[in-house]
């Protein structure tokens, strides 16, 4: 018989919790922990709690203020693993706590329900094809396209996604060290980060571009903003469609993109470029709760 589960606060093996996750990923055809939860977990940052039954990890869960994402390896589900995780959670962030549910799965769903949380913050996964037809989309008079140059240009695209993201908790509290651990990674490709640039040399917005190597290998619209003074010049459909040719020029087949479901100005966008939604991901909240 198995030994009982131990749930810990402890600094945790990346390497350990990347094989948990790819485990449960095999299993649901869905990654269970975001980019910004596996950064956070290779530069030390936030909490992390392990759930071990035997010495071996069954369960990990990450929080982040009061945001948090955990995952249960698929041979130790309805064990208990999931709850106790979240009972940890729950005396850490208090009511406040919010927890993703990516793919919005029918057990998470059951769970979280189980548990008193209803749905709060909904994000759509929508996808396209890429060898079918990409609107036109001129740039505005003035605004000419070039690369992000790494060493360069990275407090002025901080300073352009805050102020395009101001409204967004996430986004736009990006820092010039959140950038710099993007560039590590080894899917940056600054030839991909396509910035819009006045006759001034000031940045109007920009697009940046990510390749997932799969496989199959697909694109994704990783971030796309306009600085407040370009709005209603029509530079979103512009990067937008700039950045889905040079994908496609790579020779990729389709490409991704995440976009809130209050934000349907956005929706709306890529709804008429072709996107059509794919999956979702569940923020899920506390009853009652803020």
């Amino acid at each position: 018989m198995a030994g009982p589960v131990h749930v810990e606060e402890a600094v945790p093996d990346p390497a350990e919790v990347r094989a948990l996750a790819g485990a449960a990923e095999a299993a649901d055809g869905v990654a269970p922990l975001s980019e910004p939860v596996l950064l956070a977990l290779y530069a030390g940052a936030g909490r992390h709690l392990l759930a071990r039954r035997d010495g071996v990890l069954v369960g990990y869960a990450q929080l982040n203020h009061d945001v948090a994402e955990l995952v249960t390896h698929p041979a130790h589900r309805r064990q208990g693993v999931g709850g106790q995780l979240l009972d940890a959670l729950e005396q850490r962030a208090g009511t406040d706590l919010q927890v993703w549910a990516h793919g919005r799965r029918p057990a998470a769903v059951a769970f979280a329900e189980s548990r008193g949380y209803t749905a709060g913050r909904v994000l759509w996964q929508l996808r396209r094809p890429l060898d079918g037809r990409i609107p036109d989309a001129p740039l505005p008079a003035g605004i000419t396209l070039r690369a992000f140059r790494p060493g360069r240009d990275e407090d002025a695209w901080v300073a352009v996604n805050a102020r395009a993201f101001a409204g967004h908790r996430e986004q736009g509290a990006w820092t010039v060290a959140d950038l710099r651990l993007r560039e590590a990674e080894p899917w940056f490709d600054p030839d991909g980060f396509l910035l819009a640039e006045r006759p001034d040399g000031s940045l109007a917005g920009f697009h940046w571009t990510k390749v997932h190597p799969g496989p199959p290998p697909i694109g994704e619209v990783y971030v796309l903003g306009v600085d407040p003074s370009a709005r209603g010049i029509r530079l979103g459909p512009a990067l937008a469609t700039a950045g889905l040719r040079h994908l496609r020029d790579r020779g990729l087949a389709a490409v991704l993109l995440y976009a809130d479901e209050d934000n349907p100005q956005a929706v709306r966008l890529y709804e008429r470029l072709g996107f059509t939604k794919w999956d979702v991901d569940v923020q899920f909240q506390l009853s009652g709760s803020r």
